[in-house]
């Protein structure tokens, strides 16, 4: 029977080539199976085939990884990478800011308090479709920068993730059940701030102490459970582009707008980011301990992903080749100890 089928498709492909269509196609035998392999056939432009999908593949994948690696981001001067080896990650440690005691008698154990703050890794994704038409046709210009975009876009992701925190700070929970930037820590039985509501100002010295001095002051004399200074080192002032000139100045220059000597020049490095969804909010940050204000938690960092299967079922119904990015992650916040935020409102 097979031999049959066999040569009935060697005489229409004969019968294809009497028709005027050119030479008889290339169907040769499988020299282990005995059944006939198909020829390729384009009238024009690339021949799809596993050789050319590979081809081009390996080149999207290139343009990816080329433009992953030459993308820079700014979380890391805010954030902190903590790995990931399963679903989710378990920070009940962050209850208990660890210092050294003298040692006298028995060791003092300090016992994890009773919170629960959990961290789940999301899944993270972006994907491009390619038309089989466009191999066909010779007409795959058009990806190589949706790889290139597809690459960036994979590469900020730690960004994405540490931004949000940052804006979302004033209404998300940390370790202690509070909001991350609030009013009321509970800390020794005080409540403890580091949220407040003045304005970035550079105008006048007496602004600039109500402002930056004021909230610098607070972090400074943050103190243990115990009782004891924490030694907070407030280090960078992260603001939207909107307190961009602000910020600088504060930092920079040697009199204020009053003409009154700046206290404040030289104290913390300016950050400006775009993500940062308020024109008016800002944040002081100590990021000179080995915990940082924010956590970027990485299960699986982003990788190139790709669906080249010529039988897959969107090939077959859709013509849709696909390739893109995969990652695992998720965002948490660490010591509030470390940031104060401002929403800027009054």
């Amino acid at each position: 029977m097979k031999k049959s089928v066999t040569l009935l498709l060697l005489f229409a492909a004969s019968l294809f080539a009497i028709a005027g269509f050119g030479a008889v196609p290339d169907w040769h035998m499988s020299p282990d199976s005995g059944e006939l392999i198909a020829p390729n056939i384009a009238l024009a432009g690339l021949i799809v085939n596993r050789d050319n999908l590979n081809t081009l593949f390996i080149s999207l994948k290139t343009t990816f990884n080329n433009a992953f690696s030459a993308t820079t981001g700014q979380w890391q001067k805010i954030a902190m990478k903590v790995p990931s080896t399963s679903g989710q990650n378990d920070y009940k440690w962050l209850s208990t800011f660890p210092r050294m005691r003298k040692w006298i008698g028995e060791k003092a154990i300090k016992s994890l308090a009773g919170f629960t703050y959990t961290i789940v890794n999301d899944d993270w994704e972006a994907t491009v479709e390619v038309n089989r038409n466009d191999m066909e046709d010779d007409n795959l210009g058009i990806y190589g920068p949706q790889a290139q975009m597809a690459g960036f876009s994979a590469a900020q992701l730690p960004d994405e993730i540490v931004f949000d925190l940052v804006n979302n700070g004033f209404t998300s929970p940390c370790f202690d059940g509070q909001y991350f930037f609030d009013t009321d820590h509970l800390v020794a039985g005080a409540s403890v701030a580091n949220k407040g509501t003045k304005a970035l100002s550079a105008a006048t010295l007496a602004a600039a102490q109500a402002s930056y001095g004021a909230y610098r002051t607070a972090m400074k004399k943050f103190k243990d459970d115990e009782g004891r200074p924490l030694n907070i080192t407030p280090n960078i002032l992260l603001v939207p582009p909107a307190l961009e000139d602000t910020a600088n100045a504060l930092m920079t220059v040697d009199r204020l707008e009053d003409g009154k000597p700046n206290p404040y020049k030289g104290t913390a490095t300016v950050v400006v980011d775009a993500r940062l969804s308020s024109d008016t909010a800002w944040f002081l940050l100590d990021t000179t301990k080995p915990v940082k204000p924010f956590l970027y938690q990485e299960r699986k960092a982003p990788v190139f992903v790709q669906q080249t299967d010529p039988q897959a079922d969107d090939v077959f119904t859709r013509k849709m080749f696909k390739f893109g990015a995969e990652a695992r992650a998720a965002g948490g916040y660490g010591f509030w100890q470390l940031a104060f935020g401002s929403d800027g409102t009054t």
